[in-house]
């Protein structure tokens, strides 16, 4: 059959390439939109807070102590008289700092990794995965105890920390992923024309895994999040007078204030489980939306 003649594509079949179908996946998950959403949402207030915030979050007036929310203070004043509006869309920006930055580097460190392991194998492989299993062994929160005694607590420290613990969910994920891939006839074909191991792990190994890393980046960011409220409500985290969604539930250790007193903790509550809940619904999105079993 020559050129002239060949018969072209139905009219109205139109090619969808694989991203096209997992975006359409994604979107047909109404919580995974709605989770998308909100996050949207809560980084914009984050990164505009100085335009949205109407107070300064440290600026202490004695006057206004414990106020209930009213026009002037939307959410109500803390126990510094400080407004607790301006304090929780702040305190947005460290706890996603928090969350996205410990993640991302536990998710990069992880890939390198575990495309290493699963690659080359051998002895390097032995070692990874057995330096992967020490350190799910240590629990996270001890880690951060110890080292927040040592260093002192700072967000900075707790970055560090949650990266260290958690890099080897990524690496068992993309090791696994690369013991398969490795055995691809492309992959082969590379290898046979003379591509070094970097180069397969660059070009091949990395952009096939990447699906799968942003699920499990997603549900890490979620993880460290509820990680950094907790370590900063009970002192060892992110320190006063900046704002972190943690440390803003210190008043919530009062039972009065609890009762009597809801806009001192509630906001900052319902911030912390919002958020983390918006997060595993997207997570939850990506995971169906990268399934290559997902209806079409």
């Amino acid at each position: 059959m020559t050129a002239a003649t060949a018969v072209p594509p139905a009219a109205g079949v139109a090619r969808r390439s694989p991203a096209k179908l997992a975006l359409r996946r994604f979107l047909r998950n109404r919580m995974a939109v709605a989770g998308t959403a909100f996050l949207a949402l809560v980084v914009l207030l984050a990164v505009f807070a100085p335009l949205v915030a109407g107070h300064d979050p440290n600026a202490v007036d004695l006057a206004a102590f414990r106020r209930p929310p009213s026009g002037e203070h939307l959410l109500g004043t803390d126990s510094s008289g400080r407004d607790v509006f301006a304090r929780l869309v702040y305190a947005g920006r460290v706890s996603l700092l928090v969350g996205l930055a410990a993640s991302v580097t536990a998710v990069v460190a992880g890939t390198l990794l575990g495309a290493v392991a699963g690659v080359v194998g051998g002895a390097l492989d032995g070692v990874i995965m057995r330096t992967a299993d020490a350190v799910l062994s240590f629990p996270s929160l001890v880690v951060v105890v110890v080292l927040a005694g040592i260093l002192g607590p700072s967000a900075g420290m707790l970055v560090v920390v949650f990266a260290a613990c958690n890099w080897p969910t990524a690496c068992r994920v993309v090791r696994g992923l690369a013991l398969s891939l490795r055995e691809q006839e492309y992959v082969q074909a590379s290898r046979a024309f003379g591509a070094s191991r970097a180069s397969i792990i660059v070009r091949h190994i990395v952009p096939a895994v990447l699906a799968q890393v942003a699920v499990v980046g997603t549900l890490l960011v979620a993880q460290m999040i509820l990680l950094e409220a907790v370590l900063s409500f009970l002192g060892l985290g992110v320190q006063a007078p900046q704002a972190s969604w943690g440390n803003m539930l210190t008043d919530a250790q009062n039972l009065t204030l609890i009762r009597t007193m809801p806009w001192l903790w509630l906001p900052p509550g319902l911030a912390i489980a919002c958020t983390v809940l918006a997060v595993n619904f997207v997570g939850d999105g990506l995971r169906d939306a990268v399934d290559p079993r997902g209806v079409r």
